[in-house]
């Protein structure tokens, strides 16, 4: 039986409506009651996951990718940029997409959007507008709206060790410290808690899941995955939508 569950949200433990369904909570719930911790495992920041956290009350969050973990409730890793690496990505993304290029920015209780209006509710409801041209703070994550891989090249390379992973179902690009990644937050939560990597199941859809999928014992891609991502699970369950999380859980209890 697993210790730790950890799951992805976007495409994963969230549906295509941005809800986590009463069978998904609830199968999580039983979890929890037999004894094991349940975690999310998101590029997304902390700010931008409340109403789930809420719901949930996971005992671990995985934040921004890797860059920021939080057990119950208190912060005990995180990995940012300086803030002139901040600085130097921010000027790196407009020169490379122009002056309209739109970016989102994670601190590690913040996000901040360059876009002062219209902005999604599905995304985040609670963003904070920044023009990005006089930024002092230290980013956690910097997402760029690009699906041209060399302007994410040219961002990527104003920082030395700076990572830049595509997103599957958005043209965008996210880019974090190397050492932020989700296996590397895992590996820090498992000598925190002395537990083994044999011991935990993770569920993902997506190019950074990859890595968790791997670094787990048990790594459990969604129906909806890319391809890269089932081939690096063990199993391969039902999609988001269809409650492949629950359906998963359920088959294990």
């Amino acid at each position: 039986m697993a210790k730790l569950i950890l799951c992805d949200l976007d495409g994963t433990l969230l549906r295509s409506d941005k809800t986590i369904s009463g069978k998904s909570a609830e199968a999580l719930e039983r979890c929890r009651a037999k004894g094991m911790l349940v975690g999310f495992s998101t590029s997304r920041g902390r700010a931008n996951i409340v109403p789930w956290e809420a719901q949930i009350q996971p005992d671990v969050l995985i934040c921004n990718g890797g860059a920021s973990v939080f057990y119950r409730g208190e912060l005990i890793y995180t990995k940012t940029f300086s803030l002139a690496e901040t600085r130097a990505m921010l000027s790196a993304a407009y020169d490379a997409c122009g002056d309209r290029c739109e970016m989102t920015l994670d601190t590690v209780d913040k996000i901040f959007w360059n876009r002062k209006e219209d902005k999604s509710t599905v995304y985040s409801n609670n963003a904070i507008y920044d023009d990005f041209r006089d930024f002092h703070e230290s980013a956690m994550k910097i997402c760029v709206q690009t699906d041209d891989r060399d302007k994410a090249h040219e961002i990527a390379s104003a920082v030395p060790g700076c990572d830049m992973l595509p997103f599957s179902d958005i043209p965008w690009y996210k880019f974090s410290a190397a050492a932020a990644t989700k296996e590397v937050a895992i590996q820090f939560l498992c000598d925190y808690l002395g537990l083994e990597p044999s011991c935990l199941l993770a569920f993902g859809d997506d190019h950074n899941d990859i890595g968790m999928l791997r670094f787990c014992g048990t790594g459990v891609a969604m129906g909806n995955a890319i391809p890269e991502v089932k081939a690096a699970a063990d199993a391969v369950t039902k999609t988001n939508d269809e409650d492949g999380v629950a359906c998963y859980i359920e088959s294990q209890l």
